[in-house]
């Protein structure tokens, strides 16, 4: 998989861009605050549709524009297909690809698969449960578009539960529907877990592996899906979770009507990472937190392999600056399997990507400067 090229207008601070990448290593540099992270940010966005910073679409339109376009032409072994988004700053986007409409982002999620590496993601095994929930739910919806669906249903469904939650007081008839909304919650969640479990038992021996490689077998990282205590085999038959989960609510409803927020079902989930038997998060060094989340997302690049027999773009938004030499030589002899995307400030970094790819010809270095590229 390689975007043969990529066009913006109104973007961030990047007016108008037309780029046409290399299939291989693609280095864009240039100082801080004049765009690189924007590009990868756009290329990202047309995988999932959605930002890794934005929370709002109309944050991403340039200020003073009505609306931002972004245009990605994508070749697979089976074909090549545009997939072009409008961004107005009021009103709905729309999403099209080869020109046809897509009903969902669901329908259109997934075409361009990316792996993202970004500073960021070095509080990935330290931080709360919701980034390690983000990172497996957009994860997995690049892989298994249907899973989008339910994600953003059961979104919905959490939205309207929580308002009854907080509301009834005010409106003691909205209780009456309450047990309905947690119902059809538990039906959408039982649907989710197995997505979740079947991808982290994959991840888990993917990172097991890339974490061995990394730190020459000193050290062993595993990874646990942890769901509703109720449910000790996330892998069972969608019925029999659904019973579970039931259950689960059943047993806190007294608690989430006195907290008013839902406390029961897999928006709580979280995925335990260790490290030598020791959960990462305690007690995880600074070094071993970065090869941690190395090891996912290459973790996460392979799975995509494992299962489309083609690599996805690999996007690194002034990441190595922050690997020590070890894990950048890691990284840097593997980028020679599919599109990368890396973005620094540091120009030295284009010669030794150079030499990486000495008599490659597959290797493009982009400037970027006040949004634009040269």
């Amino acid at each position: 998989m390689i975007v043969t090229s990529l066009s913006l207008e109104q973007f961030r601070n990047l007016d108008s861009l037309h780029l046409t990448p290399s299939p291989g290593v693609n280095v864009i540099y240039g100082e801080n605050a004049q765009g690189k992270t924007n590009l990868l940010e756009s290329l990202y966005y047309l995988s999932l549709f959605s930002s890794f910073r934005a929370s709002h679409d109309r944050e991403l339109v340039r200020l003073g524009a009505e609306s931002a376009l972004l245009s990605a032409s994508v070749q697979t072994e089976e074909r090549e297909r545009v997939i072009s988004v409008c961004l107005p700053v009021s009103g709905r986007r729309s999403i099209t690809v080869n020109r046809v409409r897509a009903a969902r982002k669901a329908d259109a999620a997934g075409i361009l698969k990316c792996v993202l590496f970004c500073p960021e993601d070095l509080t990935l095994i330290r931080g709360a449960a919701s980034l390690r929930r983000r990172f497996l739910d957009d994860a997995i919806s690049q892989l298994w578009p249907n899973y989008l669906s339910l994600l953003s249903e059961y979104q919905k469904l959490y939205q309207h539960k929580t308002r009854i939650l907080k509301d009834y007081h005010e409106a003691p008839s909205l209780l009456d529907t309450l047990d309905d909304f947690s119902a059809r919650m538990c039906s959408v969640a039982a649907s989710i877990i197995p997505y979740r479990e079947r991808f982290c038992a994959m991840l888990a021996k993917a990172a097991a592996a890339e974490h061995a490689a990394i730190s020459s077998g000193q050290e062993t990282l595993s990874l646990t899906y942890e769901t509703v205590s109720t449910i000790p085999q996330p892998g069972l038959p969608p019925p029999r979770l659904y019973e579970l989960l039931w259950q689960h609510y059943v047993s806190h409803k007294a608690a989430e009507l006195a907290s008013g927020s839902c406390l029961s079902g897999p928006h709580k989930d979280d995925l335990l990472v260790t490290i030598n038997g020791l959960p990462a998060k305690l007690y995880a060094s600074q070094g071993q937190t970065r090869t941690a989340v190395l090891s996912l997302k290459l973790a996460q690049r392979e799975l995509y392999f494992q299962q489309t027999g083609e690599y996805p773009i690999l996007l690194f938004d002034d990441v190595l600056s922050e690997l020590d030499r070890g894990r950048q030589e890691y990284v840097l002899r593997g980028i020679g399997r599919g599109q990368v995307f890396i973005t620094t400030c540091e120009p030295d970094l284009c010669r030794e990507l150079a030499w990486e790819t000495e008599g490659s010809g597959q290797m493009g270095v982009f400037h970027v400067k006040h949004g634009s590229v040269f």
